[in-house]
């Protein structure tokens, strides 16, 4: 059996987890012998970029759990690559190419000397996008400990109209996840969501996810808060700009979160008020806007749906459905009378800031013990112009068990 090999673990039981987004060679432009082409063209160069990407997973001190997105898993070659390196250091791999042929997709490998897997779930979006996220039921080896694990890669925002296409991706995962949870009767687990989130600390997705109660490793090991989003960065997208995407999520199961519907309507509306604020309208005007041409005092049904409408939230495929624009509807009108008064519209749409403390039996979770990228300079907000195995940096996180409160 492969040794364990596990970045800075030392207390037992620990473990290690990584997410690389490693850049697919049919999307890694380059320009050879004055040509423009993709690096999917040149065999000896993206087969070198791979295996120098291997050697970096499977160094002395690597993870127990690697997440990696746009993994060419159209490529015979490559996929035999990464089968092999990784199944000869000991780990079990989970492929998942996204939808329509796009060519990429997902890897999740778990080291068997850390995890028994005890199930695997594949999740399709159906999206314009063709996204798709892996889900891993895990049972630590040698405890009663079990964990989800969760890899994905969302939608990257070419204009802010796919910020809500976005949203909903997150939210069809912590929907697939509740209803993993009563499919198997599970008592509360903790949850792990890897991956690459195209979306920064100042974004929408963040916001969610800090709903729902799930914390940021990284800045959990940095003591960062909500506010340091330009401490730290993990790619250099194709304009240039450097900012911080690639996140572990950790959800410890007594996390105080909302009710997973009522999270993803105030995410909604606070998507609505980012763009009414761009619009410099104030909360006053926000109010007006809903109203319409509504002579009374509150806010009706059609008129709400005109101004998601005007805003390019419904009226086109890739908006809001009938029955999600229904249920934001619902979460506003809190009294049930067909009308959102200004009191309503406060409290549901502008400000809402309703909790529910999730219950469970659950008294073991863990612990953020260490976090580190790579290149070490996108922990100080730089990127290196040497740096070239991918276009994000890698990210591992430490995780140790510990009694919940």
């Amino acid at each position: 059996m492969a040794k364990r090999r596990v970045s800075r673990v030392s207390e037992p039981n620990s473990f290690s987890c990584t997410t690389f987004n490693i850049l697919a060679p049919i999307y890694k432009r380059l320009i050879h012998e004055d040509h423009a082409c993709r690096e999917s063209d040149i065999r000896a160069y993206w087969f070198h970029r791979n295996q120098r990407i291997l050697d970096l997973l499977l160094r002395e001190e690597s993870s127990s759990i690697i997440c990696l997105q746009e993994y060419w898993v159209g490529n015979e070659e490559l996929v035999n690559m990464y089968d092999t390196r990784l199944g000869d250091a000991g780990y079990i791999n989970f492929k998942l190419a996204r939808t329509n042929n796009r060519g990429d997709g997902l890897l999740t490998a778990v080291h068997k000397d850390y995890f028994r897997v005890l199930d695997h779930r594949n999740f399709l979006f159906n999206d314009f996008g063709d996204r798709v996220a892996q889900l891993l039921h895990v049972q630590v080896i040698g405890l009663s400990q079990q964990i989800l694990i969760v890899n994905t890669h969302l939608l990257f925002p070419h204009d802010s109209s796919m910020c809500l296409e976005r949203l909903r991706q997150v939210y069809k995962i912590l929907q697939s996840l509740e209803a993993y949870h009563k499919e198997n009767n599970l008592t509360p687990l903790p949850i792990i969501l890897c991956g690459d989130w195209n979306g920064s600390k100042r974004g929408h997705i963040y916001k969610f996810l800090r709903s729902q109660g799930f914390v940021s490793s990284y800045d959990t090991a940095h003591h960062y808060t909500d506010a340091d989003a330009h401490k730290w960065v993990s790619h250099r997208n194709h304009r240039g700009n450097i900012c911080g995407v690639d996140f572990i999520w950790l959800l410890n199961p007594n996390k105080c979160r909302k009710v997973l519907k009522t999270s993803w309507s105030d995410a909604v509306f606070g998507l609505f008020k980012y763009h009414v604020r761009r619009a410099s309208l104030t909360e006053e005007d926000a109010f007006a806007f809903l109203k319409a041409d509504n002579d009374g005092d509150g806010i009706t049904y059609s008129g709400f749906c005109e101004a998601l409408r005007q805003l390019n939230f419904i009226g086109h495929p890739n908006g809001l459905s009938k029955e999600e624009t229904k249920d934001l509807w619902d979460q506003a009108d809190i009294d049930g009378n067909g009308i959102v008064d200004y009191t309503e519209f406060q409290q549901q749409i502008w400000n809402p800031t309703r909790w529910d403390q999730a219950v469970t039996e659950e008294d073991i979770g863990y612990r953020v013990k260490h976090a580190v990228l790579y290149p070490r300079e996108a922990e100080k907000g730089l990127w290196p112009d040497d740096y070239s195995l991918s276009d994000h940096a890698r990210l591992t996180v430490v995780f140790s068990p510990t009694r919940l409160p």
